[in-house]
């Protein structure tokens, strides 16, 4: 597909999306969302590619937010529709079969830390800042923020956020669990990467049922979500990997899975 604001790249098993509005600090608007949204419906078909990696372009910014040029003129009717574009987009990055990684490079703010939050974990470079901070142009979070962040960091700490429009530092992101690591910028990438290369060297099946169950899971009361966790658990079986996983095991060596 045809792309004006977005880079893709693969190495190996390995994909990496980089947002690509470094003159506008990579913000958000309908076309960025409608290009992402074309391309992850392609990802989710490439069954070689095991891991994404989203990033930004440039040094200064992984996403500063949703464009405010563009929405300053909405109406009442345009916000509602460019938020459920933007949610439906995030909703894909969560529903997406390969787990995905956020590389954040710089400012993540408002739909970018959105952005990272729809994301299953987020790696920060020392540099980065995260925050919600829509309340301060008197507009709420729109892509997912009032519900992704308390459950992410816990209720109190989200309102305090979302109700101040705070930034934070990379350190207090890791602090209150919002990043998973925090790394310099120079080493930003290749930090993700050998994360990623970890991830693709397992059992892609198991791998891809796992992340299903978590993002299906959190959505069901515990009883469901048990009951779904042994159904993913049992297709395991069905599949060639797990008999060569457990045979590798009993034989101490190292298994060669064929993602079957």
């Amino acid at each position: 597909m045809e792309m004006n604001y977005l880079l893709y790249e693969e190495e190996e098993a390995l994909a990496i999306v980089t947002i690509n509005r470094p003159k506008a600090l990579n913000a958000l608007n309908s076309q960025v969302l409608g290009e992402l949204k074309g391309l992850l419906d392609e990802i989710a078909q490439k069954d070689h590619i095991s891991v994404v990696i989203v990033t930004g372009a440039g040094e200064k910014s992984f996403v500063a937010g949703a464009d405010i040029a563009q929405m300053r003129e909405f109406t009442p009717v345009q916000a509602r529709q460019f938020a459920k574009l933007g949610q439906q987009v995030f909703s894909s990055i969560e529903r997406l079969p390969q787990p995905v990684i956020a590389a954040v490079n710089g400012f993540a703010l408002g739909g970018g830390c959105e952005l990272t939050m729809a994301c299953d974990f987020r790696i920060a470079a020392e540099n980065a800042k995260f925050g919600q901070p829509e309340v301060s142009l008197a507009v709420t979070a729109g892509f997912g923020g009032t519900q992704r962040l308390p459950r992410l960091v816990g209720k109190g700490l989200a309102a305090e956020l979302l109700f101040t429009g705070d930034m934070i530092d990379s350190a207090e992101a890791l602090r209150i669990g919002l990043v998973n690591k925090v790394v310099p910028a120079v080493e930003l990438m290749d930090k993700a990467k050998a994360i990623a290369k970890k991830i693709a060297a397992k059992g892609q099946g198991a791998v891809r049922l796992t992340k299903a169950a978590m993002t299906e899971g959190l959505n069901m009361d515990l009883e469901r979500a048990l009951a779904y966790e042994a159904e993913v658990f049992a297709l395991c079986f069905s599949m060639a990997d797990q008999k060569e996983g457990m045979d590798a095991f009993l034989s101490k060596r190292k298994p060669n899975f064929t993602n079957a």
